[in-house]
């Protein structure tokens, strides 16, 4: 018989429900402020350490943790088994209290938000840089230095590859995107020759066309 506890969990989507992400917010902020050690980048770091070595590496205990079908003292015991002998005391106590309140399911959520925010308070923006070829240091330290200039803070770029934008790069930065690639030059051309041909085509109609009774 198949574990009831081993069959896929849906977890939460901030994009079908972005109320989530207002309620990952108090638990990151929360998580942010509490007294302690390690604070700032190491505590987001341990956070980090908890979602990849061992929501990553365990699959199995993830779903656990997420599941609405485990009861909340079966989580603690999980966590009191696997994690509290290894996690700084405020790590761990955050831990327990998302349990408690039942918010494991949007664990990795309120990591995103945590942080994002962590970044923030450190005067530092986080800046995706799409290209379709590997962009050189030389060419990243540019944008690094233009980006600083235009933000007033210090940007974290993250570089990701995607052939498919031809040539060119797309800049992200929060919500505000810069795209210069090719592909998206191309279909700016696209764009205007299409509506160009369907000038010229209504130019035409309008020229062959006679008023009525005449």
């Amino acid at each position: 018989m198949i574990d009831q506890f081993e069959q896929p969990v849906r977890v939460p989507n901030v994009l079908e429900d972005p109320s989530l992400k207002a309620i990952a917010q108090v638990y990151a902020e929360g998580f942010l402020n509490s007294d302690g050690e390690p604070s700032g980048d190491e505590r987001v770091e341990e956070f980090w350490s908890f979602q990849t070595d061992v929501l990553d590496a365990y699959p199995a205990m993830e779903r656990k943790l997420v599941s609405p079908l485990v009861s909340v003292e079966e989580k603690q015991a999980i966590l009191d088994r696997t994690i509290m002998p290894y996690a700084s005391k405020v790590f761990g106590s955050f831990l327990k209290v998302v349990a408690a309140h039942e918010r494991l399911d949007l664990i990795r959520v309120i990591y995103d938000v945590c942080a994002e925010e962590n970044q923030k308070r450190a005067g530092r923006v986080p800046v995706i840089v799409r290209s379709a070829t590997a962009v050189s240091e030389e060419k990243l330290e540019q944008i690094r230095q233009q980006l600083a200039q235009l933000l007033s803070a210090d940007p974290v770029i993250n570089v990701e590859i995607e052939p498919s934008l031809l040539g060119g790069l797309v800049i992200q930065v929060g919500d505000t995107v810069y795209d210069s690639s090719l592909r998206n030059r191309l279909e700016q051309l696209q764009s205007q020759l299409r509506q160009r041909y369907v000038h010229e085509i209504q130019s035409g109609r309008d020229r062959f066309s006679y008023p009525e009774g005449s």
